[in-house]
């Protein structure tokens, strides 16, 4: 069970949460020029393209955590900030999360390096609802820790990604996200290239309503052996 504050309003509850169905869309930028930045970004570490875009993985839900301390095989993973929709019984609500990735496994297949690490959620969530009229003035923020020293490594506004609305329509078609589900809604570039970290802290900001969820997990990497 996944365990979040939820906020909306003046109102506010806790709420254990299951959740059976787990999707994370790739290659989601509205731009196409973006979309093109990002397969090269990726293609400089061996990752090949997409069949096409955007792309909606399925993966084993029981990859979601909000751990504060993340295990991974190998040095050769990192995370990347994302919005990401979650469908209750009472409707779609929104929070942050990180799409922690195996890079060396994504220049084999991008699906199985996603499958190979554990999806992070942060501690709350809005309602949906609250933030739809000005979505895209959500703003995305991660920061790395690399031999100590702090760095930005995403930042910019979820208005250079597709809206939830349009990647629920194009995965889910008109019935929508089925309650239970996850939906990760795509990241953003990342500043001065994807590479390993030994802490991502990740955020996202309502700059209109004056809030903003966050979460930072350390990352543990475990030795390879054969």
């Amino acid at each position: 069970m996944l365990n979040f504050e939820r906020l909306w309003g003046e109102r506010r509850d806790h709420v254990a949460v299951s959740i059976d169905t787990l999707i994370v869309a790739g290659w989601t930028g509205r731009d196409a020029a973006a979309i093109g930045h990002h397969i090269e970004e990726l293609a400089a570490i061996g990752v090949p393209a997409p069949s096409a875009v955007p792309l909606f993985y399925r993966l084993a839900a029981t990859q979601l955590t909000q751990v504060a301390h993340l295990q991974v095989l190998g040095p050769d993973t990192s995370g990347e900030v994302e919005s990401v929709i979650v469908s209750l019984a009472d409707g779609l609500w929104v929070t942050v999360g990180s799409d922690h990735t195996d890079r060396k496994a994504e220049t084999i297949g991008v699906a199985l390096s996603k499958q190979l690490c554990s999806k992070v959620l942060g501690p709350r969530m809005w309602r949906f609802d609250e933030v739809a009229p000005h979505w895209d003035r959500l703003v995305l923020r991660a920061w790395v820790v690399i031999d100590g020293e702090r760095l930005l490594y995403q930042e910019g506004p979820v208005a250079g990604i597709r809206s939830p609305q349009d990647l629920i329509a194009r995965c889910c078609g008109e019935a929508g996200l089925p309650a239970g589900s996850a939906l990760f809604c795509g990241t953003l570039s990342a500043i001065g290239g994807v590479r390993p970290a030994g802490r991502f802290e990740m955020q996202l900001e309502d700059p209109v309503l004056g809030r903003s969820i966050a979460h930072a997990y350390d990352i543990e990497v475990l030795p390879v052996v054969s």
